[in-house]
């Protein structure tokens, strides 16, 4: 994907216009209470600047998955009021998504003031991207801002569809998303280092490739590095490995070896002897994983061999924890890891953390403040890191 040259929201005039802005207020919640408004804040500078340029400001989401029914647990109430204290002024929640309620309230939004559409989701066309559906949301509105990064690689109503009917623009936080991701992959500062962990090689298959092509080093960590030592012919003991993917991780051990990527896995790995916190542990070697035991961890040889590749990168890319990081005990090689991509940024680099579970360890481990940039996205920037079109970025209007 190019840096596609998208109009951004100030390309836009917005003054008096309804401008319809979906957000990703996907948060978190506990008994109907935010516990998390991680992502209602950073939603805060687009809707600010459409405020203060005198647009009459429409915002809609999803949260959770209901289904495309009505359901009051997963309602926006609750990310009305916080937006409503965030903002200094009352955002008004339509008690429907594109029905009586919605029109009334955009009817009757002055300069400057601001609504909220009720759950998408609520809507059985959201997720099927249904054309109804988006003319009905483009009929709110004469402009269209998508903000919502985490759900850029969703073709629904709300994030792709209405852009066909509407004048359209990214939002700041999906400028960021674009800039800073899409000159790591298309013109990176070298070198450049990927470190890729998470469970299964099947769902970074396409990174891996895409990544092979443009980067210097690649890092294998997690449960997907036991899929690599079997294809070596290593014993892996109950680790967690995709014998269907044993082949393809040898040809892909070949390819970065004909590109000339330096390809590591791990030489030595924390153990136990069950999938729990508290299970006997120990270290060993690659080569030499007793039966009945699973690797829940990178070991200390295999820390240092990974954080030393980091040292003096120009570019990291880090997409998933090396181990179990949510348990104490094996929760070191990723703190390693993390230690090593801050001081690597320290140093000059660009620091690139892919959203989901990669993103959440870092912010446990108190890394966050350390990196570049944490995608908003975790499915959306893997698709990103592959190289995939983005239909929540690719239906946008060029500049």
């Amino acid at each position: 994907m190019s840096l596609l040259n998208k109009k951004t929201v100030e390309d836009l005039d917005v003054a008096g216009k309804r401008v319809l802005v979906r957000c990703d207020f996907n948060v978190k919640m506990e008994n109907g209470v935010i516990t998390s408004d991680k992502r209602v804040v950073a939603a805060l500078p687009t809707i600010k600047y459409l405020l203060e340029h005198n647009a009459r400001v429409i915002l809609c989401s999803h949260l959770g998955r209901p289904k495309g029914q009505v359901n009051p647990e997963f309602s926006m109430k609750p990310v009305a009021e916080c937006l409503s204290k965030y903002l200094g002024q009352e955002v008004k929640l339509a008690s429907d998504v594109v029905g009586e309620s919605a029109h009334a309230l955009a009817d009757s939004l002055k300069d400057g003031e601001a609504m909220l559409l009720e759950n998408v989701r609520f809507e059985p066309g959201e997720t099927k991207n249904d054309p109804e559906l988006s003319k009905a949301f483009a009929s709110l509105a004469e402009l269209y801002v998508n903000d919502a990064f985490g759900s850029a690689h969703r073709a629904h109503s709300s994030t792709a569809g209405v852009a066909d009917y509407l004048p359209s623009a990214v939002g700041y936080l999906m400028q960021t998303e674009i800039d800073v991701m899409g000159k790591a992959l298309e013109n990176p500062a070298r070198p450049f280092v990927a470190i890729l962990g998470g469970a299964k090689v099947s769902d970074k298959i396409g990174v891996i490739e895409n990544l092979i092509d443009k980067c210097d080093t690649l890092i294998i960590g997690g449960g997907m590095a036991y899929t690599f030592m079997r294809a070596m012919g290593d014993s892996v003991g109950t680790s967690i490995c995709e014998e269907d993917k044993v082949d393809l991780a040898r040809e892909l051990m070949a390819k970065a070896r004909a590109k000339k990527v330096n390809f590591l896995i791990p030489v030595d790995n924390v153990i136990g002897r069950e999938y729990k916190p508290d299970t006997t542990f120990m270290q060993i070697y690659s080569d030499a994983i007793p039966d009945g035991w699973m690797g829940l961890d990178i070991g200390t040889t295999t820390q240092e061999l990974f954080a030393k590749s980091i040292v003096g990168a120009g570019t990291v890319v880090w997409n998933g924890p090396m181990g179990v990081s949510e348990w104490e005990n094996f929760a070191n090689g990723t703190i390693a890891v993390a230690k090593a991509v801050a001081a690597a940024t320290d140093e000059g680099a660009v620091s690139i953390i892919g959203g989901g579970d990669s993103a959440a360890a870092v912010k446990k481990l108190g890394f966050s403040d350390k990196m570049t940039h944490i995608s908003t996205g975790g499915g959306a920037s893997l698709e990103f890191l592959e190289g995939k079109e983005l239909p929540g970025i690719a239906c946008i209007d060029e500049k």
